[in-house]
């Protein structure tokens, strides 16, 4: 066999498996969504899933002084506006890594359009917890968490926005029924 085919065939079979093969929700568990982690609190580097080779890569590098907030993922199963599964942001104890499946609870959404190159397609940021957290447990709704975070977190994506030549623009900020409205929506 040569060296090429066995390096494809290696790459083949160490290749994870698609987000997209995991289904939206929880098996039997209709308010429990899955949320795969792209990108980490605290972390610089921006992180997002090659689904042609089946891997993580390192899609960006955000700017010294900026970094993720919380955990930063996706709800496989989902299709949005902007063409990519739907964006969640994770309040975890510990920040994850990239690929993490975590079982959460929708608690709400930050409804935002984002404007590229003079066009504007809706692109929301769910948030979620996971129905494993000691730190964030108590928390049902958006409307739980200190009006203080939910500004930075604006303040957050405006700026990661700005910094890759787009505007980001907030719409407003819901609860949990309203955001569960989304998730149904875009189901692939």
């Amino acid at each position: 066999m040569s060296a090429k085919k066995k390096s494809q065939r290696q790459s083949e079979h160490h290749a994870l498996t698609s987000p997209n093969r995991i289904g939206a929700f929880v098996d039997g568990e209709k308010n429990v969504i899955n949320v795969i982690v792209e990108t980490p609190k605290n972390n610089r580097n921006k992180f997002r899933f090659d689904e042609e080779r089946g891997v993580y890569e390192l899609a960006g590098v955000l700017a010294r002084g900026l970094s993720f907030p919380f955990d930063f993922g996706f709800i496989p199963s989902t299709k949005a506006d902007d063409g990519d599964p739907l964006d969640v942001i994770l309040l975890m104890d510990e920040p994850a890594f990239p690929g993490c499946l975590v079982k959460s609870r929708v608690i709400g959404v930050m409804e935002a359009t984002q404007t590229e190159d003079g066009e504007t397609t809706r692109n929301d940021r769910l948030f979620a917890v996971p129905v494993q957290s000691h730190d964030h447990a108590r928390i049902k709704s958006v409307s739980d968490i200190d009006k203080k975070i939910i500004s930075q977190l604006e303040h957050f994506f405006r700026s990661y926005n700005e910094e890759k030549g787009k505007k980001f623009k907030v719409l407003g900020i819901k609860g949990p029924s309203e955001a569960m409205k989304i998730v149904e929506r875009f189901l692939v």
